[in-house]
């Protein structure tokens, strides 16, 4: 249980309204004439605290993060204007092609907004959406690199020093496969653990894992030569991506409902009650094996 305080904290009582199981109660105290004091109780089931941070409610965390405002929607608001724009373009929508034009969703954008949630979110010792962001941050930043042109990284992969030629390298796109294979892994690893939070959130990590590997298949197929298949090959990888970024649009939306008590119960696939409570001590849990 949170408590949040106004001016002075002298007690709190719980109310919960039957809709969006928030509680909130503010008791009025007359400390001095024309002076009013309140102290406001917040409380939060497992369930909703998952759906507004996506982290498992554990001791200590939710106290911190009833504290703050929540920053985990203006992370997936950098990550998901981001990657709509990326899907976009790898399926060549109104004839797009190419990102040296849109590299503010490489370095702004996305990193900013997913940095600066980073940090909110360690403050509110929120650990797992605190990864996501920091992990998505510092995606964008290195795949942003690529697409400028200014730094010549293209160049080092041709004979005579032609960007072009460096481009469709079999050396550079191999080596730009190989990071996305691995980036595949990473998202992979974190989906393990979206699946004890709800469905949408699981789904994001499981499409963009398949994205990931896709466009990794992609970049291999430039590197053999096989440049019709490369094409498909990328377009799947940005639809696949741009199922993640209507997905994260869909979770924002929850998120922010939620916040602003809406009484609309938007669903999530919740699935933490498939597995045991999390908002217990580490302590208890080792004297409950040790049982």
């Amino acid at each position: 249980m949170a408590t949040m305080t106004g001016v002075t904290e002298t007690h709190a009582r719980d109310y919960s309204p039957p809709h969006n199981g928030i509680g909130h109660g503010t008791d009025r105290i007359e400390k001095e004439p024309g002076l009013t004091h309140t102290a406001t109780n917040i409380s939060l089931s497992p369930e909703l605290f998952e759906k507004l941070y996506l982290a498992p409610k554990v001791p200590h965390a939710a106290d911190q993060a009833t504290r703050y405002a929540n920053a985990t929607p203006l992370g997936f608001l950098g990550f998901v204007i981001s990657t709509f724009t990326f899907s976009m373009v790898l399926m060549g929508w109104g004839g797009a092609s190419g990102l040296p034009a849109v590299a503010g969703i490489f370095f702004f954008t996305g990193p900013v907004l997913l940095f600066l949630s980073t940090i909110f979110l360690w403050v509110q010792a929120q650990f797992f959406p605190m990864m996501v962001c920091g992990l998505f941050c510092v995606f964008w930043l290195s795949f942003g690199l690529l697409q400028l042109p200014t730094l010549g990284l293209a160049t080092a992969y041709s004979t005579t020093g032609s960007a072009a030629e460096g481009l469709v390298s079999k050396e550079m796109n191999a080596v730009i496969a190989l990071y996305l294979l691995v980036w595949g892994f990473a998202l992979g690893t974190f989906w393990l653990f979206t699946i004890r939070i709800n469905a949408v959130f699981a789904g994001i990590f499981g499409f963009v894992t398949m994205g990931a590997w896709v466009l990794s298949g992609a970049y291999w197929k430039v590197s053999t030569g096989d440049f019709e298949q490369a094409m498909k090959l990328q377009k799947a990888g940005g639809a696949l991506l741009f199922i993640v970024a209507m997905l994260g649009w869909y979770m924002i939306f929850v998120m922010m409902a939620a916040e602003m008590r809406w009484t609309v119960g938007l669903p999530v696939g919740d699935l933490s009650h498939f597995w045991r409570r999390t908002d217990v001590e580490l302590a208890t849990m080792e004297n409950e094996k040790k049982e």
